[in-house]
């Protein structure tokens, strides 16, 4: 999932540019989605066939200056990531491209936490596809089976379904009605810093 806040800005700053407001009915058009396909979705609702690739170059080069002036962590990412690291080894599986995927992560602090990390433009098939988590799980050396997925959107929870992890949702719009194992409000939910702190006591099944 998205451990950081910069990308709606680069979205609402396109679609403001176009004439139309960002709120919840655009951010579904494109939360979770690869850079590309979020271009081809803004093209289809902005009335503009065929400026996918167009809206897709704007789209990385604000979020890419969103990033270089940096992006902080949402509340309890931090802390989350840390109590999981101490624990076991955990990866990223990102839509993002390795790009913005690294600049996120340096920013917002996470960089040095994660054992390894995956991007949209490192495997054939990003989400919904399940490649990117079956890629995560075998460099981890570990089965879908015995794994987390840590979602906020439809695509990246039906990639995480293909592959066979649980599943662990704090949706990124309110009231969305999203497949999960566990649902919550925050990362910084008190359930999942305690669940984190026994992850290496072995009472976690």
């Amino acid at each position: 999932m998205t451990a950081w806040s910069t990308i709606p800005v680069a979205e609402t700053a396109i679609f403001a540019a176009h004439g139309h407001p960002f709120g919840p009915e655009q951010k579904a058009l494109v939360i979770g989605r690869t850079v590309e396909a979020a271009g081809e979705a803004m093209a289809h609702y902005l009335g503009r066939p065929g400026a996918g690739a167009e809206l897709a170059a704007e789209l990385l080069e604000r979020v890419r200056k969103e990033l270089s002036r940096g992006a902080a962590a949402l509340p309890g990412a931090a802390e989350l990531v840390r109590a999981c690291r101490a624990a076991v080894p955990i990866a990223v599986a990102s839509n993002s491209p390795r790009e913005l995927l690294d600049a996120a992560l340096w920013s917002a602090g996470l960089a040095d936490y994660f054992t390894h990390s995956f991007a949209a433009d490192e495997v054939r098939s990003p989400k919904p596809a399940p490649e990117l988590y079956l890629t995560a799980c075998e460099a981890l050396g570990t089965t879908p089976k015995r794994s987390v997925a840590f979602e906020d959107s439809g695509t990246g929870i039906a990639s995480a379904r293909a592959a066979g992890l649980y599943v662990a949702v704090v949706p990124s719009l309110p009231r969305a009605d999203l497949d999960h194992d566990w649902l919550g409000t925050s990362l910084a939910a008190p359930e999942l810093r305690d669940w984190a702190r026994r992850l290496g006591d072995g009472t976690v099944r």
